[in-house]
């Protein structure tokens, strides 16, 4: 853009200031911009070309590629939240009956949608490989796993689903902690574990919404799993089972299939503004 020329070649009176050096001449506009040893001292006397601009930080990315746009999500097409396998209010369905125990209801429906959740899991599980999904990640949150000392375990997301189904299996046909015979007590830890057991059950559905709804929406199954969400997700808002910064990753389809429009429940959108910001990294849970 510049070329080198000396004085006399730009034309005009050599000034004091000017004699013995060199100047710039923009190949653009052809205007000279001079060029002392002392460039920064005198830089006001440089700016008067507009093709001349002063080194300042760039605004660009540091290896010049633009980011990289969030992948469209399939399952918040209008057409396909729609589906559903019955119309059946849901709300209802969640409210605890009368003169039924708590800890009966929350033990029936937890093991319910272990099942449910476990089985749909099953329709795709031959497309959610250690190749595939090498990590466990709802939209730009990863999940680890925690073994029984606390460890922090990094694994694919077919291995972190077979955790979850081990671990869950195991409790669900604990006796003490899921007792079925007449006269045996719920453990007084029981609400703590099905918040556990409905936060791991939360992050296999997200998945498959995430990673493999494509492969559900390919076999017809996409009618079945949004009935299953938002049944869970009602169910768990009735008993404040799972934390609301545990579901923010998908508080788009939360609020599209159990809002007011959707499956009828209280809500979804308090925490949508938060999850809008959380696009910006990769969480890690």
């Amino acid at each position: 853009m510049w070329a080198s020329a000396g004085l006399a070649g730009v034309g005009g009176t050599q000034s004091p200031w000017d004699r013995g050096r060199q100047c710039l001449v923009c190949a653009l506009c052809g205007a000279a911009v001079f060029s002392p040893r002392r460039r920064r001292q005198r830089r006001e006397r440089l700016s008067f070309c507009g093709h001349w601009r002063p080194r300042g930080k760039s605004k660009a990315k540091p290896n010049g590629k633009k980011p990289v746009a969030e992948e469209k999500k399939v399952y918040l097409e209008p057409e396909y939240t729609k589906s559903r396998i019955t119309d059946f209010g849901f709300k209802e369905l969640v409210v605890l009956p009368r003169e039924i125990d708590l800890n009966e209801w929350l033990a029936s429906n937890t093991t319910t949608f272990f099942h449910h959740v476990n089985l749909q899991y099953s329709t795709i599980s031959e497309f959610c490989t250690g190749e595939a999904c090498q990590t466990m990640a709802v939209c730009n949150t990863q999940y680890y796993w925690y073994d029984e000392r606390g460890k922090k375990v990094k694994c694919t997301a077919p291995q972190y689903v077979d955790f979850v189904m081990s671990s869950v299996q195991k409790l669900v046909t604990d006796e003490d902690v899921f007792p079925t015979k007449y006269g045996r007590e719920f453990p007084s830890s029981f609400e703590s574990l099905v918040k556990k057991i409905c936060k791991y059950l939360f992050h296999v559905l997200a998945h498959i919404y995430s990673s493999h709804f494509k492969e559900t929406l390919a076999l017809e199954l996409h009618g079945h799993l949004n009935t299953l969400y938002v049944h869970f997700i009602l169910f768990a808002r009735e008993f404040n089972l799972l934390d609301p910064k545990e579901t923010a990753v998908m508080d788009d389809l939360t609020e599209v299939l159990c809002g007011s429009g959707g499956g009828g429940g209280r809500g979804g959108g308090d925490g949508a503004g938060g999850a809008a910001g959380a696009q910006n990294h990769v969480k890690e849970r």
